[in-house]
C-alpha cells in the first residue's frame, strides 16, 4: 500500500548508493520530516531525473511505501508538484 504526503522539500540528496527526499510535512510544531528513499541516480537518470528535478522549497505531493517500523519515511513511489505535474517517473 501506499501513503499520500503533502509537503515541502527540504533537501534533495543525488547521492550513491540512493537518493533521497526530505520532505517537511505540516508546519509548526506539528511539522514531520519524511526521508524518502529512491534509486541510484544512474538508475533515475534513465528516468528523466536529474539533480536539479527537485529544489529545496517545492511544494510537492508524494506516494511512498512506508517504512514497517512507522518511522517517518519510505520508498517513493511518486512525486507530483502541487498542480498535479508529473516531476519525472520515479519507476
Amino acid at each position: 500500500t501506499t501513503v499520500e504526503l503533502v509537503g515541502t522539500v527540504r533537501l534533495f540528496q543525488w547521492n550513491n548508493p540512493h537518493c533521497y527526499i526530505q520532505l517537511t510535512v505540516g508546519s509548526g510544531a506539528a511539522a514531520r520530516e519524511y526521508s524518502v528513499e529512491m534509486g541510484a541516480p544512474l538508475h533515475l537518470m534513465g528516468r528523466g531525473w536529474t539533480p536539479r528535478s527537485l529544489r529545496s522549497g517545492d511544494a510537492v505531493r508524494v506516494a511512498i511505501y512506508p517504512l514497517r517500523s512507522g518511522d517517518p519515511g519510505g520508498e517513493l513511489a511518486s512525486v507530483t508538484r502541487m498542480d498535479g505535474t508529473p516531476i519525472v517517473r520515479a519507476r
